[in-house]
């Protein structure tokens, strides 16, 4: 039997209201590339602000991810192509700006250890 348009629309709302990424959980090569832009981060000793602007636009992680869509063309010239789709992607995650902050902050860490 043919799905009527109330269950379409049902299986729809179902979807659409999900916390589910549909890029599925973080790999260890999203990792490794959350590591390496945290370590540039620190270097450049912008530990703080980073995680100040990435803990106030959490909230706002798919619309950042859309902006970072639009704003591909102008970024793919400054940054490997790859590395930014793989961004957009972790940014689309829940957990995506979570695992950044985590990262930069652990950086930050090591960083004031040695300094110690």
């Amino acid at each position: 039997m043919p799905e009527t348009r109330m269950q379409k629309f049902r299986r729809g709302l179902q979807n659409a209201f999900s916390l589910d990424s549909p890029h599925g959980p973080l790999t260890d090569e999203d990792r490794q590339l959350l590591d390496r832009l945290a370590e540039k981060i620190v270097a450049r000793q912008m530990a703080m602000p980073a995680v100040l602007l990435l803990s106030s636009i959490r909230p706002l992680n798919a619309i950042g991810s859309q902006a970072m869509v639009f704003l591909r063309p102008f970024a793919t010239g400054l940054l490997n192509q790859a590395n930014y789709d793989r961004m957009t992607e972790i940014v689309d995650r829940r957990e995506g700006i979570v695992a950044l902050i985590d990262a930069i902050e652990a950086k930050q860490v090591l960083v004031e250890d040695r300094t110690k």
